[in-house]
């Protein structure tokens, strides 16, 4: 079974890495590293420790050895050995590494894919041991879905949080497995920030118990493996669970909107904005510097676009301003809600767990609101009225809940009050306002206008 190794952290490769053939032909993608492990300026690190890189894809296993894959103290090489399996090159020294050292580890653009193709550029990192040698093994500290579990929706990924780092390669398809009786589940394993997922290739079955187990084949970096093995149980429900809104192209845009962005000076957007029918001087407020085909602003990390810019930037804008319209009517249009009216509208003070929410009227938040769930879990909230957040208040994640999973569909006007908090992508049919200081980890997706005040607002 393949492993798809910290999967998140894909997104960050720039599309340079996207290597394109002609039209007809597939896009392949080109060989990169997503991580190290220990991570680039890690310290107090075990001076046993392995040091593991992971790539997006996997790799030409004789490629990757001493040569290319080494660790420098200082400029003196360390002896050790290289091995590769399942997306991870592990280097493990001869001997402990030295107390209070920094160390460089250095993959060279010798190390290519299966298909031949190297990595871009030469890979390297830094961290700096400890003054201890790594003997506790690791532990468990948690698991979702957690043991004995009932209505756990069908379409849910489980996964295992660890006290420590652990090891990629140490997870396979015989260290981290689901059973249905005695007949294993098929899936993808993949591990990242102290977490194992194991991710079902077809949906689960309904109202049936299942089993997880993991052995203690897993290991830390150190080499440590957990004590026992660890296995849980949980039971279905008769629901598959909620897929996420398919943004399409509208979702390469932080901000996008019909009729108007406007700015009052000075806001930090992280992500592209854009906008469309309406044209250029329609956006305001952010100092923009012309380019062919977008435009700049010291206000944004990211490309400004607008609708009568050069070619494909019209062609690209109402693909996605029609791909913001299908998210829309698909948010709106989910059956059989899990909440309905909740709190007639005042979610002030409440824990969302998971789930479908439908309000047939306006929604408010006079107070702060957490948002609970897993990494893989799903929120959609549908609003035929407006939403108001007021000042100061907060939306927090957590228990690994992602702002790119939670949307709110909004048939009138969104306020996001001032110094407000807000976490999650807003799919508005009225307009979107966002009050002086308020800051934003979603997208602000709207039928008409985007109104900002000083505001920060950031990717998921």
């Amino acid at each position: 079974m393949k492993l798809l190794k910290q999967i998140g952290i894909l997104a960050l490769i720039p599309l340079f890495l996207l290597v394109g053939c002609k039209d007809d032909e597939p896009t392949i993608l080109a060989p990169a590293v997503v991580s190290s492990n220990p991570a680039e300026n890690d310290v107090d690190v075990a001076t046993n420790t392995a040091v593991e890189i992971t790539f997006n894809k996997e790799m030409d296993a004789t490629t990757i050895n001493t040569t290319t894959f080494t660790l420098l103290k200082g400029t003196t090489a360390v002896a050790g050995t290289v091995a590769y399996s399942e997306q991870t090159a592990t280097f493990s020294s001869v001997s402990n590494l030295e107390a209070s050292t920094l160390y460089t580890g250095t993959l060279t653009n010798a190390v290519k894919d299966m298909s031949g193709q190297a990595i871009a550029n030469n890979y390297t990192f830094s961290f700096t041991t400890g003054v201890v040698v790594d003997e506790t093994p690791p532990t468990v500290v948690s698991t979702n879905p957690t043991n004995n579990s009932t209505n756990v929706a069908r379409n849910k990924v489980i996964s295992i949080t660890f006290s420590e780092a652990m090891s990629s390669a140490s997870f396979t398809s015989t260290s981290f497995i689901v059973v249905q009786g005695t007949n294993p589940v098929a899936g993808s394993v993949e591990y990242a920030d102290k977490v194992a997922r194991f991710i079902p290739d077809n949906i689960l079955d309904a109202s049936v118990s299942y089993t997880a187990t993991v052995t203690t084949d897993v290991k830390d970096l150190a080499g440590n493996a957990i004590a026992i093995t660890k296995a849980w149980t949980f039971t279905t429900g008769a629901k598959a669970g909620l897929s996420v809104v398919n943004l399409g192209a509208s979702g390469n845009y932080v901000i996008l909107a019909k009729t108007a962005i406007n700015n009052s000076p000075t806001s930090e957007i992280t992500g592209d904005l854009g906008l469309s029918p309406a044209a250029t001087s329609f956006i305001t407020g952010f100092g923009l510097t012309d380019a062919t085909g977008y435009a700049t602003s010291p206000q944004v990390t990211g490309k400004v676009y607008a609708a009568d810019m050069a070619p494909p930037t019209n062609t690209n804008l109402t693909t996605s301003v029609e791909n913001m319209i299908t998210a829309y009517n698909d948010a709106s249009g989910r059956p059989s809600p899990d909440f309905s009216e909740l709190g007639t509208g005042n979610i002030g003070g409440m824990t969302l767990e998971a789930g479908l929410y439908k309000w047939t009227n306006t929604v408010t938040m006079p107070s702060d609101v957490t948002i609970s769930g897993s990494a893989d879990d799903v929120w959609i909230f549908q609003i035929a009225g407006d939403m108001t957040m007021s000042s100061a208040v907060n939306i927090t994640l957590s228990g690994g809940a992602q702002a790119k999973n939670i949307f709110w569909q909004v048939a009138g006007e969104v306020v996001l009050g001032t110094t407000s908090h807000f976490e999650g992508i807003i799919l508005s049919k009225t307009g979107i306002t966002l009050q002086t200081g308020a800051s934003m980890n979603g997208r602000a997706l709207s039928q008409t206008a985007v109104i900002l005040d000083k505001n920060a607002v950031t990717k998921p």
